[in-house]
């Protein structure tokens, strides 16, 4: 357990915590523009809660065996609910994100080779030239907007890594797109609560639609270059191992749409959740400088450039836990939610169809009963955790068989992204003004501040 004392703590920006359960009006109204704004005190001691509200019985769970009973050992009684389904489908399509039961175990098989650690460390120099090129964009400059540019150098290394792709100008379009969608109408709305298939309210997804065409037609280009060039065979990137993938177990490949939407689930999941996992670290590092200071002469001593495979990540302990701190403060996921199909039981409460679970990591991170002074920022309390997110009150990477399967690419890539930048960089933030967490469909900065930079 961490040994800080209270003078010691940062505390960094977190929405109000309410002293009791909204009226369901405002509840509503806060619950659409920022969904961890709304909860009760309460609600970060519990184990689990529930209630009833417009029509349907909510059940809230804190508890990691509660969640791990509904999204492990009874996931075949619950199902995603259709508003999260219609936020996310435009930008992953029928890939590994949304696919259930007999579909993502078969996509699960054939994927699952691409992210072993051997894969990975034949990666990282994918990630090293995509740093590189962020520090340059860098360098002369004495404040950037690091949100942005974090955007653009996970993209890159995403890029690189699944396609071969050097910077094009199509790759800033591609991140203009993402961002644009995360920010605005991908963001779930009240007509997504009451829909009861994808196909509800077409009217109102007419932007989403038109989103998801220009999306899938930019990763099928992607894809058609990559077949049209034999000599592309000798690439060692992500899309080879997806054109050559098998179903272990019946030997099929993916057909043509499911190495699109395979594509275009790793190019979102792999540069938006990344990316705003870097942007909040250096947010929490320019709130701590002491620990900035800490952690730049680690990454001094063992510079990134300095490793070609992964057996060198190890050797920055220290960031590795500023990462996962940050994961535990701001996690890329706030809620995950099903809904009861079977009937179950759960901490003891009988569930009956139709119940909506609610499952918060941003809950579950900042519990009273799971974390020493749980809104403060203290890296050291992931001291001689190596990957935390298998168990216990942990759970940035999703619970079970259904947790990210790129978590490790994840990590690796920010980890020598955030190496590569405070090796040659110090940051400051140049205002005071708080930077606030905002949950819709990632966890995003309320504003994006700018960052001021001294060269090392």
């Amino acid at each position: 357990m961490p040994t800080s004392t209270l003078a010691d703590l940062v505390i960094p920006p977190a929405p109000p915590v309410h002293a009791r359960d909204l009226p369901l009006p405002l509840f509503l109204y806060k619950f659409l523009q920022n969904a961890i704004g709304t909860y009760p005190g309460y609600a970060f001691e519990v184990l689990s809660s529930r209630k009833r509200m417009l029509g349907v019985d909510n059940l809230l769970i804190n508890d990691p065996e509660g969640a791990r009973h509904v999204l492990i050992e009874a996931r075949e009684r619950y199902r995603r609910p259709m508003a999260s389904v219609r936020a996310v489908r435009p930008l992953a399509g029928a890939g590994l994100l949304l696919s259930e039961g007999e579909t993502w175990r078969r996509q699960r098989r054939s994927l699952a080779p691409f992210f072993t650690p051997a894969r990975i460390a034949e990666l990282l120099p994918h990630f090293h030239a995509a740093a590189e090129g962020l520090v340059r964009s860098l360098d002369g400059r004495q404040s950037a907007n690091l949100s942005a540019e974090f955007h653009e150098a996970t993209l890159d290394a995403v890029l690189r890594a699944l396609f071969s792709l050097r910077p094009t100008g199509e790759r800033a379009s591609l991140a203009a797109m993402v961002r644009d969608y995360v920010g605005g109408v991908g963001r779930p709305n009240l007509l997504d609560g009451f829909a009861r298939s994808e196909e509800d309210f077409p009217l109102a997804s007419g932007s989403r639609r038109r989103f998801q065409a220009a999306w899938f037609a930019a990763v099928d280009r992607l894809v058609a270059d990559r077949r049209a060039d034999p000599a592309a065979e000798e690439n060692r990137d992500l899309l080879n191992l997806l054109l050559g993938a098998r179903d272990p177990a019946t030997g099929e490949p993916l057909d043509d749409a499911e190495v699109r939407d395979q594509a275009a689930t790793m190019l979102f999941a792999g540069f938006e959740t990344t990316s705003r996992l870097l942007f909040w670290a250096c947010y929490l590092l320019c709130l701590a400088p002491a620990e900035q200071a800490s952690l730049r002469a680690e990454v001094q001593a063992a510079p990134p450039e300095g490793f070609a495979g992964q057996n060198g990540l190890p050797s920055w302990p220290r960031l590795r836990r500023v990462l996962l701190e940050a994961l535990r403060l701001y996690p890329p996921v706030a809620y995950l939610v099903r809904d009861a199909v079977e009937a179950d039981t759960v901490m003891g409460e009988d569930i009956e169809p139709g119940c909506r679970i609610w499952i918060s990591p941003w809950l579950v991170h900042r519990h009273r009963r799971f974390w020493d002074h749980p809104t403060a920022f203290l890296p050291e309390r992931f001291a001689g955790q190596t990957a935390p997110w298998t168990h216990g009150p942990f759970m940035p990477f999703g619970v079970g068989p259904r947790i990210c399967i790129g978590a490790a690419f994840a990590m690796a890539e920010a980890e020598i992204m955030l190496a590569t930048l405070l090796r040659r960089f110090e940051l400051r933030l140049a205002d005071s003004r708080p930077v606030f967490p905002v949950a819709n469909v990632t966890t995003r900065p309320s504003r994006e501040p700018m960052f001021l930079l001294r060269s090392a």
